[in-house]
This record gives structure tokens, sequence and C-alpha cells, in this order.
């Protein structure tokens, strides 16, 4: 019950810790690639922060947060928490104190989760190789990795990834993430994308294995007669945490999505596998950082449940019958049982009386003669 009120709470008070957070030194400058559809934090510690941002493709600005930009929400101690940026938002965010002083400023390219590469190192996939932006090629398109996540599980075998974010250099100039690098250029190219790299991994337990506690209980979920299928969310979840889903206790890996071994649920990329779409009853868990978060059960079809309540009850009924059947063989045997006792015993009795008539009568012969 508390579990889920904290839940319920963190929907109406945004927590730090519930996202993941980006911060840069004060009045520093700070460039970054994120990726698209994952929340994200930008820190700014200053109470009463004015926020303006610029945004390169469309060359638009904004003060204090205007009301039309429903997904960005300013929260009281000057921080800006951004839920499911769009590509679109790439740009500058200046978070500025009361005075109009710069406290810090953030250089963000969204690139694009829906074109994400994922390649498995267990199947031999490779990631994009580096090319060229123009048929000069002064400027190089490469990706630049982040470091490997967490292994997603302990104490058995599990997952890993990674984020490879897209990047131009040009001759003699620091590289600079691909939007950044181009604003509002109307270019498209294949290379211009970024990257999620997954590869198994088997790490032990620091102090104990995954938990397995009470977690989140979510409603009971049903398949869509449309579809026939459902979406669950894994709300802690992020491409930028590790994740693993499991099915009736059974994992759901990446690499037997990309090989199309599992056919049943799809892990969505977009979100590094925050989403899950299922195609058959189970229970579904989902791990965040090896820790339990959330359960779906799925909810039982009405008339399915009506025909084995009918399976229930005619079973309940044969054995009845069967019992009873039993019950009157039994019956029947102990009155046979009773019967040949009864005619043993009589026949007992006439045998005595039979002999001691003999007896007498031999008696009496002796006496005569």
């Amino acid at each position: 019950m508390l579990t889920t009120l904290w839940l319920l709470l963190t929907f109406a008070v945004p927590v730090l810790g519930f996202y993941v957070s980006i911060s840069c030194p004060h009045s520093k400058k700070c460039q970054r690639a994120l990726l698209s559809n994952n929340d994200i934090f930008l820190h700014c510690n200053s109470s009463g922060a004015q926020w303006d941002h610029f945004l390169l493709q469309d060359e638009t600005r904004w003060y204090n947060h205007p009301p039309s930009v429903s997904n960005i929400e300013v929260m009281p101690e000057g921080s800006i928490l951004i839920r499911s940026p769009l590509p679109s938002q790439t740009g500058f965010y200046n978070c500025r104190d009361k005075k109009g002083i710069q406290v810090v400023q953030y250089e963000i390219d969204f690139q694009d989760a829906s074109t994400l590469h994922i390649t498995h190192r267990g199947l031999g996939q490779k990631p994009l190789k580096n090319e060229s932006l123009s048929l000069d090629g002064k400027e190089l398109i490469f990706t630049y990795w982040e470091p490997w996540q967490d292994c997603n599980r302990c104490g058995e075998p599990g997952e890993r990834k990674r984020l490879g974010y897209c990047y131009i250099q040009a001759p003699l100039e620091k590289p600079l993430p691909c939007w950044l690098y181009l604003g509002d250029a109307r270019l498209w190219s294949s290379r211009l994308r970024p990257e999620m790299q997954v590869e198994a991994c088997n790490v032990p337990c620091k102090t104990f294995p995954m938990s397995d506690g009470a977690g989140v209980t979510f409603d009971n979920f049903e398949l869509s007669e449309e579809s026939g299928s459902a979406w669950l969310t894994c709300l802690l979840g992020s491409i930028y945490r590790p994740i693993i889903w499991e099915a009736n206790n059974t994992p759901l890996t990446w690499q037997g999505q990309l090989s199309g071994q599992d056919v049943s649920t799809i892990l969505d990329p977009s979100n590094g596998g925050r989403r899950l779409q299922v195609f058959q009853p189970a229970i579904y868990r989902c791990f965040v950082q090896q820790e339990l978060v959330a359960r779906f059960n799925p909810r039982p079809n009405p008339d399915m449940l009506e025909i084995l309540q009918r399976e229930e009850a005619g079973q309940q009924q044969e054995a009845g019958q069967v019992r009873k059947g039993k019950a009157d063989s039994i019956l029947k045997g102990l009155k046979l049982l009773l019967l040949v006792g009864t005619v043993l015993g009589l026949l007992g009795v006439l045998l005595k009386l039979f002999r001691r008539s003999r007896s007498k009568r031999s008696n009496q012969m002796l006496l005569v003669k």
C-alpha cells in the first residue's frame, strides 16, 4: 500500500531520483546528446530561476515556460523536467537567477530514438561505420559511445547496453552532436542516427540476488481484441538505466528479440525496453537496476472464466458421483461381509449343536449295553 502511494505521489510531485538528471557546473556551458522520448531532468540550483530556450530547427525562442510547451515543467528549486522530449526540441536551454545572471547553459541534441540502430554482440551484429557528411569528405560522421551500463541481472546470465550518439567532426574543430552541428539544415542520411549496442553479461551479486520483494502490483491487464496485444509500462524504467522483463519468471532478452526467437513479446527500442508489447497472457515483472518495480497480472476472460467454472463444477460433480459410487460399493461389500459372517456364525452354532446331540446318543447306547 505504501509503495503504491509513493508511486502515485511521484506523478504529483516529481522526485529527482525518479528521473535521469543532467547537471552542469555553475556559470558553465554544457553540451550533451540525448535521446528523444525519454524523460530528462536539467538541473539548475537557483530558486525562482528563469529559463529561456532557443530551438535550432525552427529558430524559435520562449521565456519562462509558456503554457503551450506542455511537456516542460519548471520545478520549485529552479530545475526543469522535460517529459518525452521531441527531436524538434533540440536547442539551447539557459537558466538565469532572479537578477537575470546566467547560472548554467545547456546545449542539448535530442536525437530521434525512433531511428535507433540496435546491434547485439552475441549475434555478430556490427555498429554503424564512420561516413563522410559530404562528397568532399571534410566532415566525418561517427558514433560517440557512452560507457556500458550495469548488467541488468546478477548471479545469473543477463545483458548490458551502451548508448551511442551521432557526432560530426570538421577539420581542426571539436566534434559536435549531429543536429547541434547541422542546426536547421534540411539534410537526411541513414548515418545520422543514434545507436544502442547490447552484449551478454554475468556478474556476481554484491550484497544479495535480484530483489523479489513486493514491488508495485498494477491492475490486471487484458489483450486488446483489435490488436490482440497489450502495452505494459515499467514506470521507473529508462533507456539510461538497466531494465529487464520476465514472463512467468523467464527473462525476455534483446538477443531473443533481435534473433527472432521471442515472438510473443516486443521490447520497445525507443525507450530501451521501458515499454513491453505482449501478445499472450502471463505474469510479467519488470526489474530496474536489479530491483523489482512492477508486476502485471493477466485479467481473466469472462467467457473463459465461465467455461472454467463450468468445467470445475462438472469435475466436482463427477468426483462426487465417483465418491458416491465408491461409498455404495464399500457399503455393499460391508453388507456382504456381514451376511457371510452371520451365515458362518449360524453354521458354527448348528455344528456345535449337532456334535452335542451325537455325543449324547453315543453315551446312551453305552449305558444300554
